[in-house]
């Protein structure tokens, strides 16, 4: 038996308004969450035109479907959505004609995006996980729907039959869980590693730490949950039958400081070139249906959404770094920037908001461009919630005892990393903070 998507009911609008625009096919993704027992699907964006198309590109036939811009914007999607809410699929509103060849254009994709979206994560999906991904199919002309699903987790799956029902304010209810992360990660890099290792050595103190976020326990309203519970009703034992207090939730996480004395320790003395100081907090959230959730979803979605958030927000900042100051300079001093802060934005109809990244000199205008862009959703001005304060990353070069070679080295490393399009997890150097100073410092022994 397949499974079964229920979808919000403004998005059958959104899709038929896109059937009418006169083009061979129109290409987007499907945003939601899934569960063991349903999956929800509660935003249908379509894929953003390119300013400039290769001359050779014929429109008329899926072989021209420009599968990279499609998971770039997956990606840049992937970084707006809070804990809970994922990319679950991909849909495709073809011609009559062009409706034969539109499964094999949509496993394609499907498996593309998550191969794309899967590089950039910290964290490993649970076994018991729901793997599979839906691929929707539109006819322009006669408004047929097809949707099946394709498991991400098999490379020779084959396609299923998934029901496709709509379902009016499907998550205007949902329950929120929130918090603020304290984050102080320490990152050596060795010196007797190649520069193009800076990328691993980094990668693994974010895993290190993402571990010890995974390992933590996470206080529900001051209180640990039993993870089989549903969090309904643990809401409602602790702060009383009403509707308004049982859909918000405010989460504490403590993480362990040190092993206990069964577990056997040993300490490794390396030589380094210098480290990368990584404190500040995080403002995290998360979003799970209003179906009898478990304590344990609930947790895992705030979980990856404390993960994902760091290293987004570290690629954020590097792209900026590098777009907007260029190659390595000799003359390198300590420098200052303003840090990405994180906002929230409302879906209409919804108790879920989407997310964010603003760096301070950046116009609200500017925000709402980029939701047009991204999600096409319009936002107005006021609707923008800046989740935290303006902070300020301070970057200290390397010091005398490390010669011009060297420093010029590792600063073209973190270049030529960027090239290599693994930002999400190679210069872990800042996050936006609440409510403290977050500094970054990159020095040598």
């Amino acid at each position: 038996m397949g499974r079964t998507y229920f979808v919000e009911e403004a998005i059958g609008q959104y899709l038929s308004n896109l059937s009418t625009k006169v083009q061979p096919y129109v290409t987007g993704l499907l945003i939601g969450q899934c569960s063991v027992q349903k999956d929800y699907i509660i935003r249908a964006v379509r894929t953003p035109p390119k300013e400039e198309q290769k001359e050779d590109v014929n429109p008329s036939k899926l072989a021209s479907i420009d599968e990279e811009w499609i998971t770039t914007h997956a990606s840049q999607v992937s970084r707006m959505l809070p804990g809970g809410l994922l990319i679950l699929g991909v849909f495709i509103i073809t011609s009559p004609e062009l409706s034969k060849d539109s499964q094999n254009a949509l496993r394609k994709l499907i498996f593309s995006v998550e191969k794309s979206l899967t590089k950039r994560r910290l964290w490993k999906p649970a076994e018991e996980e729901v793997s599979d991904r839906a691929a929707l199919q539109i006819c322009s002309a006669t408004k047929k729907v097809v949707c099946r699903t394709y498991d991400v987790q098999d490379p020779k799956s084959s396609a299923k039959p998934a029901d496709w029902k709509y379902q009016s304010g499907l998550s205007a209810s949902w329950l929120a869980l929130d918090c603020t992360v304290n984050v102080n990660i320490h990152i050596p890099l060795l010196a007797t590693s190649p520069n193009h290792e800076l990328e691993k050595n980094i990668k693994n103190g974010l895993n290190r730490w993402a571990k010890q976020i995974e390992d933590g326990v996470f206080l529900i309203n001051g209180q640990v949950k039993d993870n089989d519970a549903e969090l309904l009703e643990a809401q409602k034992k602790s702060r009383g039958d009403t509707q308004s207090s049982s859909r918000f939730s405010d989460v504490k996480v403590l993480t362990q400081l040190s092993q206990g004395s069964s577990h056997r320790s040993t300490a490794t003395v390396q030589v380094c070139s210098g480290s990368i100081n990584l404190k500040g907090a995080v403002k995290c959230r998360a979003y799970t249906h209003n179906n009898k959730p478990k304590v344990k979803e609930a947790i895992q979605a705030l979980k990856r959404d404390i993960i994902n958030t760091l290293s987004d927000r570290c690629e954020i900042l590097f792209e900026d770094l590098i777009i907007n100051e260029g190659p390595y300079k000799k003359d390198f001093e300590r420098e200052y920037h303003v840090l990405p802060q994180r906002l929230f934005v409302p879906v209409a109809g919804s108790s879920v908001m989407l997310s964010d990244y603003r760096f301070g000199e950046e116009a609200i205008g500017e925000i709402q461009e980029r939701f047009v862009e991204m999600l096409d959703q319009s936002v107005q001005a006021e609707d923008i919630h800046i989740a935290e304060e303006i902070n300020t990353v301070g970057v200290c070069p390397v010091t005398d005892n490390v010669d011009d070679t060297q420093q010029k080295q590792l600063t073209k490393a973190t270049l030529l990393l960027k090239l290599q399009q693994n930002m999400g997890v190679v210069i872990a150097a800042a996050v936006a903070v609440f409510a403290s100073i977050f500094s970054f410092n990159y020095f040598s022994d």
